[in-house]
């Protein structure tokens, strides 16, 4: 889509440009639950949510509303056992996280007296808490200055200023914060943030953005908006196969496996194997899910003619049947075992 050329960049007319932003917000803004609050654990739940996650569905499903009603405060939040942090957890992927809000809670108890810090120095020395995060938690929960750069934001500034280095770069990610730092908003930063970000997620989206409605369009400076932002060469995706057993014993009692692996450490699956060991067995069922760079094809085998024989590795133990769906489990195992539950 082509542009007529502007000669106000947002950073010759920083007052003009916020405003124009800010009025387009006030009349045009979307009522999500973590705007309707200043409270920063509630902040920095969405905020941790959404880092990898889209808004549809941490809203949609449910997970924000879940999380607060189990963990309504840092108190109980630090002192939640794996089983039920990971339960709560369960769906959003990338566990680290869960974890480490854990360990945000229990360090603004020891260090903080249980209240969050304003500064952002004490913020971003937080267990889990970037740049990015700290300059969310600072603006919006204290509606104090912050710059905040996130991937929505890096799309705008990278169109508005027509800027073709790499985002994801280090020299392109100073290049955003610095703009960042020069356009952030010292009187109204909840509100200038937030718009900021929903420009980026609405209007300034990814591909063709709607520059016709977008309330900023007279200080962007390219031509070729669909072009940027630009990114170094996406990774390789590698398909993988992952075999699983299903195996009951005479009781009824479904075997699983507790993970120790970092992504998964403490979630319960269905046994797998090699290939080579169980890929003979009778499929009865798989799932195509992805996980960073893998593109993963799930096989269920019935493992039922080799019972008798089977041998047990560690952290696989029986479970009666009514309490496995209890268990915190990665989506793609709770599924394949819903359905063939339901199938039994």
């Amino acid at each position: 889509m082509l542009k007529a050329k502007t000669t106000t960049p947002a950073t010759t007319r920083p007052v003009l440009f916020r405003k124009a932003l800010i009025k387009w917000f006030s009349a045009h803004g979307r009522d999500y639950p973590w705007r309707r609050t200043c409270e920063p654990y509630a902040i920095l739940i969405s905020e941790v949510m959404l880092q990898q996650t889209q808004i549809a569905t941490v809203l949609g499903r449910g997970f924000y509303t879940r999380f607060l009603e189990t963990f309504p405060d840092i108190d109980s939040l630090a002192v939640a056992n794996d089983e039920q942090l990971l339960k709560a957890w369960e769906g959003l992927g990338y566990y680290r996280r869960v974890r480490m809000l854990r360990e945000t809670a229990r360090t603004i108890i020891t260090r903080h007296d249980g209240k969050f810090p304003i500064d952002l120095a004490d913020l971003i020395n937080l267990p889990g808490v970037g740049r990015y995060t700290a300059g969310a938690l600072r603006s919006f929960a204290f509606n104090l200055p912050a710059a905040v750069v996130d991937g929505n934001v890096a799309r705008v500034f990278s169109r508005l200023m027509n800027f073709s280095d790499p985002v994801d770069e280090p020299g392109g990610q100073k290049q955003l914060w610095e703009w960042a730092e020069a356009l952030a908003d010292p009187l109204h930063p909840r509100i200038y943030n937030s718009a900021l970000m929903e420009l980026g997620q609405r209007i300034c989206r990814p591909g063709v953005p709607d520059c016709l409605a977008c309330p900023v369009a007279k200080f962007c400076l390219t031509h070729q908006p669909e072009l940027l932002p630009v990114k170094r060469q996406k990774m390789t995706i590698t398909e993988v196969n992952e075999h699983a057993l299903w195996l009951r014993d005479q009781s009824g009692r479904l075997l699983l496996h507790r993970e120790s692996s970092k992504r998964r450490q403490g979630l319960w699956k269905l046994p797998t194997r090699e290939a080579a060991q169980i890929s003979s067995l009778p499929l009865l069922d798989q799932h195509r899910y992805a996980i960073t760079r893998y593109q993963v094809i799930l096989r269920v085998h019935d493992a039922t003619s080799v019972r008798e024989n089977f041998q047990l590795m560690a952290d696989e133990t029986w479970h009666d049947v009514d309490q496995v769906l209890a268990l915190a489990m990665p989506s793609p195992f709770r599924r394949v075992i819903e359905r063939l539950l339901e199938g039994n």
